[in-house]
């Protein structure tokens, strides 16, 4: 079916369509799920949209206007129904923010794409590579938290899951003939079990963090300081405005600022990012900032914990055994162990394929399909 030709999503924004959706859902054992953020227009990001497919419609849940989306939470938690995702992780992230839900039985088809060595991964490329379907991507950089939407935004909102359950179907169709699927069924679950914000608490602000700003390790320390000052004024503006900090002022701004320690507005003008627009909202605060970072304490350097020499000769020699394995297959090295699942490897260095059931996220097929080779690897005199 072409893309102009379907049938107008189904808006659910009041409870009474809430709660036909839900009853809907319930019979459904296979649900293709989205979202959509305000990330690039607000402070702090919230879900502005949650797109739901079935095999017989699309419906766009808002909720801006349903501040209590509680009645989906089992839906997301019953194992029994498959939630079909395209590059889920950022997705449970939002919604384990915003709603505190836990997703069970996921199937991500960026996951399954990645897992078969496709050439490319994206959804665009692989619905049009798979049913000649053309996404429109104008919205992308949408404020979706913008009332009222658009039809064409609602319309491009629904393309994100229309098609995932029959991209499922054929995708699962060819985990099984590879013989990959256990491998793709394993990062799933690792998903589900990494419950969105895998075991952290929501991000907060912390001043030490202008030290991940490109280029800031090689200030002096009393730049580094200025540094420091400029990175709260601009959080504290950005709270103020609702805007994301990047769009108050650029982190190369700031940088660039802290190096020339300015003293006037016309030491601003000829620094990159400081128009005159920005000079007239910024000028005098930033002139201010620059002095108390000059009086301020040196900041200390963020600690790099180092891993033990030992670990860093297993990891490596796991990474190159990794990329050959991943080169032979013609995927990407993560498909065969994620990183994460590598170093702890290369930490715990197991001496027996019995120890290699202890490791997190080493599931019963990749254990199966490398152990012996990993152990051996790691303990070459065994």
């Amino acid at each position: 079916m072409c893309a102009l030709s379907l049938p107008p999503p189904i808006l659910v924004a009041d409870h009474d369509s809430l709660g036909r959706l839900v009853g809907t859902l319930a019979l459904c054992p296979v649900v293709a799920v989205d979202t959509e953020s305000n990330s690039l227009h607000a402070y702090r990001e919230r879900v502005c949209l949650i797109q739901f497919s079935t095999l017989a419609a699309d419906y766009i849940v808002d909720p801006i206007r349903l501040p209590d989306l509680s009645p989906l939470a089992p839906f997301f938690a019953n194992p029994g129904q498959q939630k079909v995702f395209h590059a889920a992780e950022y997705d449970l992230i939002c919604l384990k923010r915003d709603f505190n839900w836990q997703a069970r039985n996921l199937f991500d088809t960026m996951i399954a794409v990645r897992t078969l060595g496709w050439p490319q991964n994206g959804l665009a490329s692989t619905l049009e590579a798979q049913f000649g379907v053309k996404l429109n991507k104008r919205h992308q950089r949408a404020n979706w938290a913008a009332r009222p939407l658009a039809p064409d935004q609602l319309a491009y909102a629904r393309l994100d899951t229309h098609y995932l359950i029959p991209l499922r179907r054929q995708l699962g169709q060819a985990l099984d003939q590879s013989g990959y699927w256990g491998e793709a069924k394993e990062e799933f679950d690792r998903l589900c079990q990494l419950n969105g914000l895998n075991g952290r608490t929501l991000p907060q602000f912390d001043p030490q963090n202008f030290w991940h700003i490109s280029g800031a390790r090689d200030l002096s320390g009393r730049e580094a300081a200025t540094l420091r000052e400029l990175y709260m004024y601009r959080d504290q503006c950005a709270r103020r405005l609702n805007r994301p900090p990047f769009k108050v002022i650029s982190d190369s701004t700031l940088l660039a600022i802290a190096k020339a320690q300015p003293h006037s507005l016309a030491d601003l003008a000829p620094l990159p990012g400081m128009t005159p627009n920005q000079i007239h909202r910024h000028g005098h605060p930033i002139l201010q900032t620059v002095a108390r970072g000059y009086k301020a304490p040196l900041p200390r350097p963020l600690r790099i914990e180092h891993e033990d020499e030992a670990v860093l000769e297993r990891y490596e020699a796991l990474r190159k055994w990794r990329k050959q394995k991943a080169q032979k297959r013609g995927v990407e090295s993560d498909v065969i162990i994620p990183r994460d699942v590598l170093l702890e490897l290369a930490r715990r260095a197991p001496q027996s394929a019995a120890d290699l059931d202890f490791v997190p996220g080493l599931g019963p097929t990749r254990r199966a399909k490398y152990g012996d080779e990993i152990v051996q690897l790691l303990n070459p005199q065994a």
